[in-house]
């Protein structure tokens, strides 16, 4: 095998296209931590550096030791035991163990508790490259927002406590959210806990569908307020793997086999309140939710870029009428639209991510600011970030989900009747490609969660906060103008949509092709950005405007029809099954 990182150039290209000097200064509070700890940077050059080797290591493990496990990782899955633990296939156990042994474990936990305290982007590309290997994995290593949850708002006791053990591969994590009947409407969860006389927490309830819920520390969504029916009776509890927690069945998928899917029992077991009542899901749940998405997408891109390289090798050495099949233009066509969109979804990922970081270190800044001038300034920019992620972390979830389904897919064509058999690995990438577009909400709920973004014509800013302070050079002028003018086409469409008599349900039903047609708008200024520094990607920008942006102008056409017939005719056009007794 060979190291996942160092072997796909374009990982390094896109962060180095991204430029994360002032996310590295942030992160490390102006270096203030290198007076105290020998593994922190000194400046920005030093970061970068750091980054990059931790990548190394994590491109290394992913590459000669995970990598060649995932086939029987697939086949074995994980052992339910009598006494309802859970026993992980070989590989998974270890790599938990060697990603505990790096650190890798804690890639955005703060140094004093374990953690090697760098950035958003760094865990996403760590999750990309994981991914890569075995997207099941992902599932385990990506849960750290569960020590992200409990840096952020949890007690310092609790603190201390659990995130060393999180970050150092002694425990896992899982978050325990969706029931049996409160999946996407997490408002109606039923799970309840108490209070005895001393203030002790207990849970009890059933959750279902819990990605590694045989983990070590779980975060539970539990109404603590029954006197509300809604979000506002929830609370985050963290409750440590006990007797009082079961593993009431592990279920058996179509994909992703290797991280444990769990049904947990939950009997009066003891529970420590994370942050503060009725807070659970407004604040802490969503704030994981987020990060989770943003894992997605990194594990939709890992996925693709699997799909892509097993597609492409295959492509040059299958012969057919005596010359290999990547000959074919049709078989070209298929593996120019893989790669393009693989590349789109990198990009848009770790921008992403980037925002992320940028959010939250320039809300620590402000906070320590304290009435200094150049506060409110910094409270803009936080601001600006913040809007941009809660319109961004859906986008990028949901386009690359939908890519690793494409990129499979194709992959799957590409190797025709054989990739169709289990002596390739496409088809397991088809199979884990799947849940990437359900679980942390579906792609129709992300893009409910990001029309708010595009009707307020927040990509507009996106878009230029992208191109600010890039040397675009005179060749790629055009492409700039091609995506402000695809901006214009969504602004239009956007205010035809708000316009229509049908309000609501028009919005609704075309949401998606707003969407579609910013991230087509998005995806074209971050390709300028990466062609601008790597003159050799230009041919992947004028390939994305050629073939991307006039699908995006047929959606966008289709959501300025006026055509509402899919709600209005409903019952006419997908007439219900007739059923004989």
């Amino acid at each position: 095998m060979s190291n996942f990182y160092s072997d796909n150039p374009d990982i390094e290209k896109t962060i180095d296209a991204l430029d994360l000097g002032e996310v590295a200064e942030l992160c490390e509070e102006g270096f203030r931590f290198a007076k105290d700890n020998d593994f922190a940077p000194e400046n920005r050059e030093d970061a970068l550096d750091n980054y990059k080797r931790a990548l190394a290591v994590c491109g290394d493990i992913a590459g000669n030791r995970i990598a060649p496990t995932a086939e029987e990782t697939d086949k074995v899955g994980n052992v339910l035991n009598e006494d309802g633990t859970v026993t992980y296939a070989p590989g998974i156990a270890l790599a938990i163990k060697l990603f505990g042994q790096s650190r890798l474990s804690g890639i955005t936990i703060p140094y004093y508790l374990g953690g090697l305290n760098m950035p958003c982007v760094m865990l996403t590309a760590c999750n990309d490259i994981v991914s890569r290997a075995d997207a099941s994995l992902m599932n385990i290593f990506g849960l750290q927002g569960i020590a992200e949850t409990i840096n952020s708002f949890a007690d310092e006791d609790i603190k201390k406590e659990y995130v060393p053990k999180l970050c150092d591969g002694t425990f896992t994590g899982a978050m325990v959210l969706t029931e049996p009947d409160a999946g996407s409407d997490l408002q109606s969860v039923k799970t309840s806990a108490w209070q005895d006389e001393n203030g002790n927490w207990f849970v009890n309830g059933v959750k279902r569908f819990i990605t590694n819920g045989c983990g070590d520390v779980l975060l539970v969504l539990a109404r603590t307020e029954p006197e509300f029916s809604d979000g506002r009776g929830l609370s985050c509890l963290l409750v440590e793997r006990c007797p009082q927690v079961k593993v009431r069945r592990l279920e058996h998928k179509l994909g992703i086999n290797g991280s444990p899917t769990c049904e947990l029992v939950f009997n009066n077991a003891p529970a420590k309140l994370i942050g503060q009542r009725k807070r659970g899901l407004i604040t802490y749940v969503m704030a994981l939710m987020n990060g989770a998405r943003v894992g997605i997408s990194a594990q939709g891109t890992g996925i693709g870029e699997a799909s892509y390289r097993a597609a492409r090798d295959y492509a040059a050495s299958r012969k057919q009428f005596g010359v290999t099949i990547d000959s074919f233009p049709a078989i070209r066509e298929l593996l120019c639209d893989m790669s393009a969109e693989l590349q789109a979804s990198r990009l848009l990922a770790y921008y992403s991510s980037k925002c992320v970081d940028l959010e939250l270190g320039l809300e620590k800044k402000f906070a320590s600011l304290k009435g200094q001038p150049e506060a409110q300034a910094v409270r803009a920019r936080m601001k600006k970030y913040a809007a941009f992620n809660k319109m961004l972390t859906p986008m990028a979830k949901y386009y690359a989900s939908e890519m690793s389904m494409r990129a499979a897919n194709g992959a799957v064509a590409v190797l025709g009747g054989s990739g169709y058999m289990k002596d390739y690995p496409v088809e397991r990438y088809l199979r884990d490609s799947r849940i990437t577009t359900i679980y942390e909400g579906t792609s129709q709920l992300q893009v409910v969660a990001a029309i708010a973004g595009v009707t307020a014509g927040l990509y507009n800013e996106v878009v230029s906060d992208i191109l600010e302070g890039v040397d675009v050079p005179a060749d790629l002028q055009a492409a700039v103008e091609q995506a402000k003018a695809l901006c214009k086409e969504v602004d239009s469409a956007v205010e035809y949509v708000k316009a229509h008599e049908n309000g609501k349900a028009y919005h609704d039903l075309h949401a998606r092709e707003l969407v579609d047609g910013a991230i087509a708008a998005i995806i074209a200024a971050l390709l300028v950005r990466f062609a601008s520094k790597f003159p050799e990607k230009t041919p992947v920008l004028e390939y994305w405007l050629k073939t991307k942006f006039p699908m995006a102008g047929a959606e966008l056409a289709k959501a300025k029809s006026g055509y509402v017939a899919s709600v209005t005719d409903f019952a006419k056009i997908a007439p219900a099954p007739v059923n004989e007794d």
